[in-house]
């Protein structure tokens, strides 16, 4: 689907300091840079306030980290980098506004973000035409990278500047149906959305697969992503006979769903993909949302070796908010420009070029390296090889991991 204060520790200039070029800056002053050098900035666009800010913030927060551990390794000579974070909201609308206002700002040579798959649509032409990369680590709409008839097997790339560290929708929505029909024994859905690009895409692939695989649909509704009062909906499901409710949407509805699901006295699960996974969900079904269930991207990054590391430099760095479901990813996305620009400083006389957002481009579809998530890498979509994905149960007081695997379609 889908996020501090910075503190800039950057490297000190060698006697072949970087000169000013067309993209990326010369610090004459000190402004948070020890000796000056060449700043590229990582651009960060999120929900940083409002029902979604827990991801946003947590996104911001582990791009964050990842330019103050580049500038603390010196891991690009001369370059010191920097991060602008923008609020969309959750909005496609402001997602625009803030890609025309990175855009326009010369230092910035990628950008993480966003979180949603809908603010994605509206961004993606404005950084295309600009030649700037973005790196999603959250958005799973497949359409975003394999173009509006990927389900019809007419995949094509619409644009070269987009790439996320994040699995798709294609895989997650059937990942889930296979889980809840052969391990869950649960034989008869009723599916809701949220009408917008993520929520409806997931409920469309999650639906196809579960019918396929000999499960029924007793029924389908969609809702007002700004509505919390479901009783009508809840109605439906109860006289439905509906076994599970699959949700395709994000927590803030999720979360009061569940609970007046259950309030109303069905016993039935919900179920949900990425948007849901986030600890506001448990705040928000209460103890009503015991036994509910979530996909997300990856493998619980607790639990990989490779993310030993980040979660203690993050817990480190004293952010007041969590890494929510995408700050690995984020750390990732962040770390893949991070890689390119140092490719391409390499390959420019340790300089950045001209043409250096281009340049970027480029070496993000080569970028290849060990990262947080585990392997980072790209294919000719611009989507993630990693195509792990796991299953999450609410137990206790928490999200529990109950099974991690691919989709075996």
């Amino acid at each position: 689907m889908r996020q501090r204060s910075l503190v800039a520790i950057t490297a000190a200039l060698t006697a072949g300091a970087l000169s000013l070029t067309a993209c990326g800056s010369r610090d004459d002053k000190n402004s948070g840079a020890e000796g000056g050098g060449t700043t590229v900035v990582i651009g960060i666009d999120a929900p940083l306030t409002g029902e979604l800010s827990a991801l946003g913030l947590g996104i911001k927060n582990s791009v964050d980290l990842a330019a103050k551990q580049a500038n603390a390794k010196k891991y690009v000579n001369g370059v010191t980098f920097k991060v602008e974070a923008f609020d969309d909201q959750a909005q496609p609308s402001s997602g625009q506004q803030n890609a025309t206002k990175f855009v326009a700002n010369k230092d910035v040579l990628g950008v993480v973000g966003p979180l949603n798959s809908s603010v994605a649509e509206s961004m993606q032409k404005v950084f295309d035409d600009a030649k700037l990369a973005q790196v999603s680590p959250a958005n799973t709409n497949p359409a975003l990278t394999q173009g509006p008839k990927w389900n019809g097997g007419e995949k094509a790339r619409p644009y070269k500047s987009y790439f996320r560290t994040a699995t798709t929708d294609a895989i997650q929505g059937p990942f889930a149906a296979q889980y809840l029909f052969n391990d869950a024994k649960k034989k008869k859905v009723f599916v809701i959305d949220d009408k917008k690009t993520y929520g409806a895409g997931l409920a469309a692939t999650f639906k196809a697969e579960f019918t396929k695989l000999g499960g029924a649909v007793a029924g389908e509704e969609h809702v007002n992503p700004d509505t919390k009062d479901f009783a009508a909906v809840v109605t439906k499901i109860k006289s439905s006979g509906a076994d599970v409710v699959y949700y395709g949407g994000e927590y803030p509805v999720a979360g009061p769903l569940s609970k007046q699901i259950k309030k109303s006295g069905s016993a039935i699960p919900l179920a949900g993909g990425d948007g849901i996974y986030s600890a506001d969900f448990i705040k928000l079904s209460g103890k009503e949302g015991v036994g509910d269930l979530a996909t997300s991207v990856g493998a619980p990054v607790e639990e990989l070796p490779s993310a030993k590391d980040f979660v203690a430099n993050y817990k480190a760095a004293g952010y007041k908010e969590a890494y929510e479901a995408y700050g690995g990813y984020s750390y990732d996305s962040a770390w893949s420009i991070i890689e390119a620009v140092k490719k391409v400083v390499e390959g420019n006389d340790g300089k950045l070029p001209s043409d250096a957002r281009a340049k970027v481009i480029e070496a993000l579809q080569g970028v290849s390296f060990d990262g947080v998530t585990g392997k980072v890498a790209f294919d000719q979509f611009g989507d993630a090889t990693n195509k792990q994905l796991t299953v999450y149960k609410y137990e206790g007081t928490a999200w529990k991991a109950v099974k991690s695997g691919t989709f075996a379609g």
